[in-house]
């Protein structure tokens, strides 16, 4: 499936008042090679973990000597116990494998491959010396004959330490892990203590464990919910709307009123001097105190009720928005899975990426540590750097396939827009969307996912540093430390919703990252009030669907644990099914929130490009376009001259060879 050139590259489609092309032109070619060469480097760093042994000595186990478990080895040199055929040993086991090191990740024990796990438990070293001689797997290190272990001089260090516990093996990795959790008493101690000294926790814990059928209900009633809330919201939002409003004035009024008043009552006893002289002079600066706040509250109160007035038809705007944006969901209802989607295709990723790193861990050149006599792998060169790589490549990525779902969203729903005849629309609008990504726009995503990386990397890094410095650093570094992050985070969340908006512009006129970047720019810049009603206006809806859907739905749980009166505290299973009604409504209402800024964008195109006069008719829903025409007159949309503009077409499913 080649690229292909726009049948109408400089098409005047939109203001000729043509149908939908079913030409579309490949964008950002160059970073989709530098995207592509990328991930060979991801792939060639896989290749080059498996080629160089990791993924074999991750997966089958290695020893301290240098040995994988389950094959003949070869000798490493300056380490005696090197070398050794290992074929009939094919499971790993620790020393003291309670030894843990938190920080670096690792069992603190020598490791020894043996031919069979011991499945009982071995108090002295007599009985180590007998399941040795009876199973034929040694227990102790290699210079150590079954015979002499009860009489060795470095029995203590180069034998298991006692009394070893009975031991199972991990299916695919082959180590041997105690079966007993007193094992890791030193990690397990407090919290085992605390839950058996903490009689409300047991409760709480049992709670769990009882009521998880109801739990599980309540998933699937928040769930429900949320699919219901997509539905319904389009209907609810103006009422929402009068209510954010009647809020604010009354709030700010109200703040106003109390504020002028204590101004007034205090002003009238410092008058009186009905207070001491301590008293008075105390009285004295609040009076003033309060005479600044009033006014400056009074200001402020002003202001905003002057916003409130003159955006009150921007805010109409947003209603309208979010009515089509109901429509968009009951024409494509399988939108709301994009999500879902999203979060599989990262979770296959992350295990990938996990098990490279797994892999790399493992790899590189045996080398002997000289202080402890043991082999470790290292990795030496340039090929140190590629953990690096590696890490680039977890971000990048993990964006691409974040802005994945952003670009098809964005064809999804402008297809839509102008389309006319909703009818001849495709079957499978989600598909076509997905394949015209592929096809068309994966450098585009490429590239836009990139400059997210670019920042979110440094971010990170001083996010780290930080963390390792907590306590260390003075005063004034951490503060700088933590500005710089907090500009980092802000610029990042900036290019995130100008990246979403430029793949929207790509959707429509399949242009550029950067020429689609910045004509959203410029457009939202003409719009700014517009984005403001609707991040404000629209946001708040969106808050208020997710609590309602979370308030629900721990209502319903009140009302289904207090059937089952046993259930003496219900605070974690009400917080379990809370959280996920919260988790679940977000990831609804965040397609929707998607969806409204992308209606956003292309009516502002519509309104740019045309102006409803016949021949250069509206592609807009019949309530934009009630909105439109109910304000024309009050110049809150302009008609522009749209016989000088051009734009590329936007594609209904269709490509041409």
């Amino acid at each position: 499936m080649g690229c292909c050139s726009s049948s109408e590259s400089k098409s005047d489609w939109l203001v000729n008042g043509k149908e939908l092309p079913k030409g579309r032109s490949c964008t950002d070619i160059p970073w989709l090679i530098i995207f592509m060469l990328f991930c060979l480097g991801m792939i060639f760093i896989c290749g080059f973990a498996v080629a160089t042994g990791g993924a074999s000595r991750l997966l089958s186990g290695y020893d301290s000597y240098g040995n994988t478990c389950g094959r003949n080895n070869s000798k490493i040199e300056g380490v005696p116990l090197s070398g050794r055929d290992m074929s009939q040993n094919k499971y790993v086991f620790f020393l003291d494998p309670c030894n843990l090191d938190l920080i670096n990740r690792k069992i603190k024990s020598i490791a020894l491959c043996v031919s069979k796990c011991p499945d009982m438990e071995l108090k002295t070293y007599g009985a180590v010396k007998s399941f040795a001689l009876q199973n034929g797997s040694d227990l102790c290190t290699y210079d150590i004959t079954p015979t002499r272990y009860e009489s060795h001089g470095d029995r203590f260090t180069k034998c298991p330490k006692l009394p070893v516990q009975p031991s199972k093996a991990v299916p695919v990795f082959r180590r041997c892990i105690p079966m007993e959790i007193g094992c890791y008493a030193e990690f397990a101690q407090g919290f085992i203590t605390f839950v058996s000294d903490n009689t409300v926790l047991r409760r709480v814990l049992a709670g769990v464990v009882t009521s998880k059928e109801i739990i599980m209900g309540l998933c699937v009633l928040a769930l429900v919910l949320s699919l219901i809330m997509m539905a319904v919201i389009r209907y609810i939002t103006k009422v929402l709307v009068y209510i954010l409003t009647c809020l604010v004035i009354v709030g700010s009024t109200g703040a106003v009123a109390v504020l002028w008043w204590l101004y007034a009552d205090h002003k009238k006893a410092l008058d009186n001097n009905s207070t001491s002289a301590i008293g008075k002079e105390v009285t004295s600066d609040n009076v003033k105190a309060l005479l600044v706040y009033a006014i400056i509250a009074t200001v402020f109160t002003v202001i905003l009720l002057l916003v409130i007035f003159f955006m009150r038809k921007r805010v109409a705007l947003t209603i309208s928005l979010f009515h089509v944006a109901g429509k968009v969901f009951i024409h494509l209802p399988f939108l709301v899975l994009q999500p879902l989607l999203t979060f599989l295709s990262l979770m296959l990723f992350w295990v990938y990426w996990i098990a490279v790193l797994l892999f790399l861990g493992t790899s590189g050149t045996p080398m002997k540590n000289n202080s402890t006599e043991l082999v470790e792998y290292r990795m030496e060169g340039p090929l140190q750097y590629t953990v690096w790589y590696h890490a680039v490549g977890l971000i990048w990525i993990s964006e691409f396939i974040l802005a994945f779902q952003q670009m098809t969203t964005a064809l999804v729903v402008a297809n839509y827009y102008f389309t006319k005849d909703k009818s001849t629309m495709t079957s499978t609008p989600i598909l076509s969307a997905m394949l015209q990504t592929i096809r068309y726009h994966m450098g585009t995503i490429a590239k836009g996912s990139f400059i997210i990386t670019l920042v979110k990397i440094p971010r990170l890094i001083l996010t780290y540093i930080h963390s390792q410095l907590k306590g260390k650093e003075n005063a004034c570094a951490r503060c700088m430390l933590k500005a710089c992050v907090c500009c980092l985070w802000c610029l990042e969340k900036c290019l995130a919703y100008l990246n979403q908006n430029a793949y929207t512009a790509t959707a429509i006129k399949s242009t550029n990252f950067c020429t689609s970047a910045c004509e959203a720019f410029v457009i939202l810049v003409e719009n700014a009030l517009r984005v403001a009603a609707i991040n404000t206006v629209g946001d708040f809806v969106l808050f208020m669907g997710k609590i309602l859907i979370v308030a629900t739905t721990a209502f319903a749980g009140i009302l289904a644990l207090n059937y089952q009166r046993e259930y003496t505290v219900w605070v974690l299973p009400l917080l379990i099914v809370c959280v996920f009604a919260f988790l679940v409504a977000h990831c609804f209402l965040s397609v929707y929130e998607n969806v409204v800024d992308v209606l956003f964008l292309c009516f502002a195109i519509d309104c740019k490009y045309r102006d409803g006069s016949p021949g250069k008719e509206y592609f807009m829903d019949k309530s934009l376009m009630e909105f439109v025409e109910s304000n024309k007159k009050t110049g809150l949309v302009k008609e522009e001259k749209g016989d000088e503009k051009e734009m590329k077409p936007m594609t209904r499913g269709g490509t041409s060879a």
